[in-house]
């Protein structure tokens, strides 16, 4: 009897459990809503919503009627805004209240704030500095919250001043004044430094930060497309990886990721854009109208260009490869101001290898890195980037393409062997009515590009140590050996055929 008892109770058990699955297999995730922010869905899911609704990643919580994100560890904003069509999320600081000047953002946020890919910021051009002063500051520069300041306490007094340094994307340690102390660093959208208010400013702090949580969405690409998620998400990863890493790229000679469009398969990609176009205009000034540039210019050009490459090798918690530099992919804002752009050849390396992996050559006909073709010379590192950087700078001087099909004799085909030779007879460049000071420019980018331009990777310098030789004296430079290349035909027809 006590068996049969058993027996019944296990199957109402089993009865029991099988209505729970059934319920759930049924139950549908409606929207939820909090506050201003309605019909929140997938991948967000406010807490205390079902199980299995929403990404538990990307969870909301409700206070007091104002939805919640939690950013970071223990650091909640208020969400003001999603829109799941360009997988973004708009942020605001809790701390900052309308009309009142006496509020101020509660946490620091700057575009490295992100360790995870959860999340990354969109949109930001400045970085802000909130500072208690022990006096008061007289730099316009510097925006006094008012009316915090009591302007009728006494020098005597231990009242601080608290002061906004908004220092777009040039702020330095030494723009920071001796009596302040740093309270927070804000990442903010761009501010116009004239004339501007405290008001101005938390205008533009309650608009709050654009986030994207495009890592969802790529995992999501994957599951609709009905793939073996398990194997084909890490390719999407990559790619998200990729474009998490641009997008919190911030140096002012790399071009700035503001936004992106995905469309099934198709990725759109959105930079500032650059009225100066890019630096080939003026360099093949056979193929325009424009005026050319002086040579201070264009060494500047050369310096800013160096520094992005620099910055992408060793300022980012990935090592980053571009694999393209030429003149198409550097862009000129309206002050002439170069941009490193175009990351589609680019890839991610951890900043401890040495020596990283590639699968197949990758560049452009003339700047492609030899090591990149010819594997017994050396193993592919950020040394492809310096010869890249090179050859661009031998452009730069030469106004001319690096390889000329029509050339009489192999010497003159391969353009550092060419420049080598005249330099070592004693000619300079055709430079016009150049000054002293613009010849001294162009023999540095010369000498150092034919540093660069080295047959083995491990004859080239670093970026760094380019840089180093570029901003020294003229004087200190020695010319390197004479740039070759074996078989200079067959590296030519390889080359052609390589890019059929």
């Amino acid at each position: 009897m006590f068996r049969e008892a058993q027996l019944v109770a296990l199957a109402l058990f089993h009865t029991f459990l099988l209505a729970i699955c059934a319920a759930n297999g049924n139950q549908t995730c409606r929207p939820s809503s909090c506050g201003e922010i309605q019909n929140i869905s997938n991948p967000f899911r406010l807490k205390g919503d079902p199980f299995g609704c929403g990404d538990p990643d990307y969870e909301l919580v409700c206070e007091n009627n104002r939805t919640m994100v939690n950013v970071r560890e223990g650091e909640k904003y208020y969400v003001a805004d999603i829109n799941y069509d360009h997988y973004t999320i708009r942020v605001v600081d809790p701390g900052v209240e309308k009309g009142n000047c006496l509020s101020t953002p509660l946490y620091s946020l700057s575009y490295y704030s992100f360790h995870s890919y959860y999340y990354w910021v969109l949109g930001v051009t400045n970085t802000t500095v909130l500072m208690n002063c022990e006096q008061p500051i007289s730099d316009g520069n510097y925006i006094p919250i008012t009316p915090c300041n009591r302007s009728n306490v006494t020098s005597s007094s231990s009242q601080t001043y608290v002061y906004a340094l908004v220092g777009g994307e040039l702020l330095r340690v030494h723009d920071i004044k001796y009596s302040c102390t740093i309270l927070r660093t804000i990442a903010t959208r761009f501010l116009k430094h004239d004339n501007l208010s405290m008001s101005d400013l938390q205008e533009v702090l309650l608009l709050g930060l654009d986030l994207s949580f495009l890592r969802f969405r790529c995992k999501s690409e994957c599951e609709v497309k009905g793939l073996n998620c398990e194997r084909n998400y890490s390719n999407y990863t990559v790619q998200c990886t990729k474009l998490a890493t641009i997008g919190r790229i911030h140096h002012v000679n790399v071009v700035r990721l503001v936004g992106f469009c995905i469309q099934r398969s198709k990725w759109a990609l959105i930079y500032d854009y650059m009225p100066n176009g890019s630096l080939d205009k003026f360099v093949f000034l056979d193929q325009g109208n424009n005026i050319p540039l002086s040579w201070e210019r264009l060494y500047k050009i050369a310096l800013g260009v160096g520094r992005g490459i620099k910055y992408l090798h060793q300022g980012c918690d990935m090592q980053i490869l571009h694999f393209d530099i030429k003149p198409h992919n550097i862009l000129l804002d309206e002050d002439f101001t170069p941009k490193v752009s175009d990351f589609g050849l680019a890839k991610l390396y951890s900043t401890d290898e040495s020596i990283v992996s590639v699968t197949a050559a990758r560049g452009t006909l003339g700047y492609i890195a030899p090591e990149l073709f010819y594997k017994n010379i050396g193993g592919v590192s950020f040394k492809a980037d310096v010869y890249s950087f090179g050859m661009l700078l031998l452009k730069m001087v030469g106004k001319r393409k690096n390889v000329n099909a029509f050339a009489e004799h192999s010497s003159q085909i391969y353009f550092p062997s060419w420049i080598y030779d005249r330099y070592d007879q004693g000619e300079d460049m055709e430079m016009g009515d150049a000054t002293e000071d613009e010849k001294k420019y162009v023999r540095k980018m010369v000498i150092v590009a034919l540093w660069c331009v080295q047959m083995k990777p491990m004859d080239r310098p670093s970026m760094s140590k380019t840089l180093e030789m570029l901003e020294g004296e003229i004087e200190l430079l020695k010319m390197p050996p004479k740039p070759t290349l074996w078989s200079i035909e067959n590296h030519e027809q390889s080359m052609v055929e390589m890019f059929k």
